[in-house]
């Protein structure tokens, strides 16, 4: 079994790292529009970063399966990493796959909500 925690902590991490160097090294070398790029993937990989590190934990205890979490961390390298690669000079056409990234992340929400929803009916 995968180290969730882990590799909830890498993300966040990584997400620090970026978003500095989207402030500090992108500023005045990419377009307005390339920076908001790079702001909104920080945000989306670490606001899910924190969510994986809960998820990490509920697996830890054996509330759910590892299937939210593989859900989450793919949706987060398919959509951050979309907007990330376009903001360094993808094409434009790149941007489509992002919706695929974030569409990942719902289903990884909504898995985690029914497996709560089963565990609440399995423990009444």
């Amino acid at each position: 079994m995968l180290n969730w925690i882990g590799i909830a902590a890498v993300n966040m991490a990584i997400a620090v790292a970026l978003g500095a160097f989207g402030a500090h090294g992108l500023e005045g070398r990419v377009s307005i529009q390339q920076l908001e790029w790079w702001h909104t993937a920080t945000l989306y990989l670490f606001v899910h970063a924190l969510g994986l590190l809960l998820v990490g934990l509920l697996i830890r205890l054996k509330y759910i399966t590892q299937t939210t979490a593989w859900l989450l961390q793919i949706g987060i390298i398919i959509f951050a990493g979309s907007l990330y690669a376009m903001t360094l000079g993808a094409p434009r056409w790149f941007g489509a796959i992002t919706p695929i990234g974030g569409v990942l992340m719902i289903a990884g929400w909504l898995w985690l909500a029914t497996s709560a929803f089963r565990l609440k009916d399995s423990v009444n």
